[in-house]
């Protein structure tokens, strides 16, 4: 199989694989929408998902080395400041990352 073969063959099972699961939870609660389990999920879940990208994207600082976790940490608090006074997640989630960009990409901490 050609290397475009393998690669399309690739993205078409990824697809299908990501298809399936995000159509499997409403086939299988389909007849009963009050369930407990997706009060639950739709409960908890989505703190749990913020909270593991939070600890995902702060794990490699370097606190022994100039700018000492300075651009993270700043772009975490413009995110969490935004959000606190707007309650939106989109707007707080790419206020943080414009920041964290505009950092890295200007040089300006480090």
């Amino acid at each position: 199989m050609s290397d475009i073969g393998y690669l399309l063959l690739f993205i078409a099972v990824m697809a299908g694989v990501t298809f399936l699961t995000r159509v499997l939870p409403f086939v299988a609660f389909r007849k009963n929408t009050d369930h407990h389990v997706l009060d639950y999920l739709g409960r908890y879940m989505p703190p749990v998902i913020m909270t593991i990208l939070v600890v995902y994207s702060l794990k490699n600082i370097d606190i022994t080395t100039t700018p000492y976790g300075a651009t993270e940490l700043l772009a975490v608090a413009l995110t969490a400041a935004v959000h606190l006074l707007w309650r939106n997640a989109l707007v707080s989630i790419f206020s943080g990352t414009a920041l964290y960009v505009f950092f890295v990409q200007s040089g300006v901490m480090g």
